[in-house]
């Protein structure tokens, strides 16, 4: 029976699974995109979330949090140094997830995980969406006639 199982064990211990998480956490935040399996990437993406929206607040007690998470100082550094800085206006959703298929050993579904604002072919399209500008008819404007044409015929007839 499940009785309140939150989140998918991926088959390992309690201690596997956070040294493995911390572990995926640290590649992910160094290397802005790693490819794993899409149950460990649904589960990495629940586990640093939470520490990126933690690093746009850089106070000594919200280092620490992270860092008894992560347990290494280089990813700390970065999450709070340049990634911090990249995600500060964003209100959540810093990950995404995109599937590549299946593993040829044993079919595993596989996919990749990557920090949104790292990925420049994404937001280059989507500022070139923003860009382009839809039309819309206007029916509650009407045109009016122009004066000039009404003043220089009235000219004409005069002379």
């Amino acid at each position: 029976m499940r009785h309140g199982r939150t989140h998918n064990h991926l088959g390992r211990t309690d201690s596997h699974r956070k040294a493995l998480l911390a572990n995926m956490a640290s590649s992910l935040i160094l290397n802005k995109r790693i490819t794993t399996t899409v149950a460990k990437a649904k589960e990495l993406r629940k586990y640093v979330e939470p520490l990126i929206t933690k690093s746009k607040n850089d106070t000594t007690h919200s280092r620490r949090t992270v860092f008894s998470y992560l347990k290494h100082k280089e990813p700390v550094k970065e999450l709070f140094t340049e990634v911090a800085g990249k995600i500060s206006e964003r209100p959540g959703g810093y990950t995404r997830i995109l599937k590549t298929g299946n593993r040829l050993g044993d079919n595993a579904e596989m996919c990749i995980i990557e920090l949104v604002d790292y990925n420049e072919s994404y937001s280059a399209s989507k500022k070139a969406v923003a860009a382009k500008k839809t039309r819309r008819r206007s029916t509650t404007k009407k045109k009016s006639a122009p004066e000039t044409d009404v003043t220089d015929a009235n000219a004409t007839t005069e002379e």
